[in-house]
């Protein structure tokens, strides 16, 4: 039996009974960083032989857990932080695991966009999910124009080192809409930051930024401010 098993975005007090129960009970532990799942079975005095599961080595990974599975094995996959598959790897092997027939399931938990929408004030009742956008200007703009017109709230995870850059390229996409810059959520220094873009672009050049972040954008409602319209109320 394959697992998808969601693990803490930052405070490991987050992680569920059945997730525990699970990666117990598995026989194999596919993990995107050995290293930062031995630290969370650690934590939970969880002995498990790992495999690394990673971007970098996805295809060989999945022969290897196809491999284990069909010797009659279970494997829990786990990445970083977060669900398996959302802006991570996991993808690969339930799409691997569907065409061989493998039984799997998932064991949910926490993903950091839904606490990111849901903490920014904008509108949750729609809203679409963009993952990374791309890392050059070109690209990334185009990217953005895609949602142009769409009314849905936003939402991208970005770099610390393209944040300034990700946020220029929205403000000249989607005009100075309303948006929430969300940072280390469930951790000791979690923030969420919102306002317009101008005013998140200004904060973010006037301090340096570390770990991954997610933006939440305002869908286009007709309402965002224009040049034209900032100078009239001059």
């Amino acid at each position: 039996m394959l697992y998808l098993v969601a693990t803490p975005i930052g405070n490991m007090e987050d992680i569920t009974l059945r997730a525990l129960e699970t990666l117990r009970n598995v026989d194999i532990v596919a993990s995107e960083d050995t290293r930062h799942t031995g630290m969370l079975l650690k934590r939970f005095e969880i002995s498990k032989p790992q495999i690394a599961f990673h971007e970098h080595n996805e295809q060989r990974a999945c022969d290897r857990i196809i491999e284990i599975l069909n010797e009659g094995r279970s494997v829990a996959v786990v990445t970083d932080a977060g669900t398996p598959g959302i802006a991570d790897p996991g993808y690969t092997i339930v799409q691997r695991a569907i065409a061989a027939e493998i039984p799997f399931t998932m064991i949910p938990g926490p993903t950091g966009f839904v606490m990111a929408v849901v903490l920014s004030g904008l509108p949750v009742h729609s809203f679409t999910f963009r993952g990374f956008p791309p890392r050059k200007p070109g690209p990334r703009k185009r990217f953005f124009a895609v949602d142009l017109h769409s009314p849905h709230t936003l939402v991208f995870y970005e770099s610390p080192y393209r944040l300034e850059a990700f946020l220029k390229d929205a403000l000249e996409v989607y005009g100075d809409r309303r948006a929430a810059i969300a940072n280390d959520l469930t951790k000791k220094f979690e923030q969420v930051h919102r306002g317009r873009i101008s005013e998140l672009l200004q904060q973010t050049a006037s301090r340096s930024a570390k770990g991954e972040f997610i933006l939440v954008i305002e869908g286009d409602n007709g309402n965002t401010p224009t040049e034209t319209e900032d100078e009239d109320n001059d």
